[in-house]
């Protein structure tokens, strides 16, 4: 065997020892996970995340390691063991137990991400989706189809089916809670006023993740409250055993925030993705040259272009505080071109220090 083989050999030891390693290292994080539960201690322990990067950091640092590359490597892992927790800890402490909910859109991603998430928490959950081949008995095409003796109702379908949907159960009315998950709020925050008004309990949520996330941590859940029967915490329940910070604003200025959350962040991606496609370069070349600001950028602006474009249009068409942002958006654009055109280098500071100041602003 040539030296090059004896060390891709001992290399390849090393991995499988270093893989042997984190699988017992999962296995203490699940049994770490017990015991919180048992103490009654939430899953995330920032002081003891501090503590892991820092001894880390400490011993590469001895090593002679790139202490980066290291805490790339222990933040992955204590990712991991997070997700290990928070899926025990939302299966242990679910409350599903012999409810029954329906999913309006739960063969959409989202609505398929909520089917999981109750599942797991021990509800029996049905769908009602248009896009189903045929009904069955937990499964329907349409949802008046469906008896309406669920527990919860969960309205995950697009926007402007969402608006139907409540509409329709405002003239009938409906049984159990009922709560829409949907990006925008102002389409139909006064159908669920009046929702509220009849009796029906109602409330509403914006989830601030993509169908991809199964780790919660880091991730925003905005709950708005419509009735005066306690319904919003009880949905807040549903989300009280993860790791996401839970986030209770009125459902009247919603929109107006989210036109620059999700509006604006949008806008300017969808526009630097356009700007690519127009420019005539090869992608690949770019992406050889690209700065750290480049490549962040890419990376999102793929996520964005990613996703549905229908949904996408209906957060910016149905938010009437879009254009707004985007004709803000567009007089500054405006103004970068006049300030180079013209040469105006002390304007050009004047518009990033403006801008620097947001950030400093505690």
């Amino acid at each position: 065997m040539s030296d090059l083989k004896k060390l891709r050999s001992k290399l390849s030891e090393i991995d499988l020892k270093i893989i042997d390693l984190i699988h017992q290292r999962q296995s203490l994080s699940q049994d770490i996970g017990i015991l919180k539960r048992t103490k009654g201690k939430p899953t995330r322990d920032y002081k003891r995340e501090k503590e892991v990067i820092e001894l880390a950091k400490e011993h590469a640092s001895k090593l002679n390691i790139e202490s980066e590359m290291i805490v790339d490597l222990m933040q992955l892992l204590i990712k991991s063991s997070l997700k290990t927790q928070e899926k025990a800890r939302v299966k242990e402490e679910g409350l599903g137990s012999g409810q029954k909910v329906l999913v309006i859109g739960g063969c959409g991603r989202m609505g398929n991400w909520f089917v999981e998430f109750l599942t797991s928490q021990g509800y029996t959950v049905e769908i009602a989706d248009p896009s189903q081949e045929r009904s069955s008995d937990n499964s329907f095409q349409n949802w008046k189809d469906a008896d309406d003796n669920y527990d919860m109702t969960v309205i995950a379908a697009p926007l402007r089916e969402s608006v139907t949907i409540l509409s329709d159960m405002l003239e009938t009315g409906r049984k159990g809670i009922v709560f829409d998950i949907g990006s925008l709020k102002s389409p139909v925050k006064d159908l669920l006023k009046r929702m509220a008004q009849k009796g029906i309990q109602v409330a509403s949520i914006h989830p601030m993740f993509g169908p991809d996330a199964d780790l919660l941590t880091g991730k925003h859940i905005i709950f708005m409250n419509i009735d005066s029967n306690k319904t919003l915490s009880k949905v807040r329940q549903l989300f009280e055993s993860t790791t996401a910070q839970l986030i209770e604003m009125s459902i009247d200025s919603h929109d107006f925030a989210i036109s620059y959350v999700l509006g604006l962040s949008h806008t300017l991606n969808i526009a630097f993705a356009k700007v690519l496609a127009s420019s005539g370069e090869n992608k690949d070349l770019l992406s050889e040259l690209s700065s750290t600001t480049f490549k962040d950028q890419l990376s999102v602006a793929k996520r964005v272009t990613d996703e549905n474009p229908h949904l996408y249009y209906e957060i910016q068409y149905m938010n009437k505080h879009s254009s707004k942002m985007i004709n803000e958006l567009s007089a500054v654009i405006e103004n970068i071109s006049q300030y180079i055109e013209q040469g105006d280098e002390d304007a050009f500071v004047a518009m990033m220090e403006d801008g620097k100041s947001y950030f400093s602003v505690k």
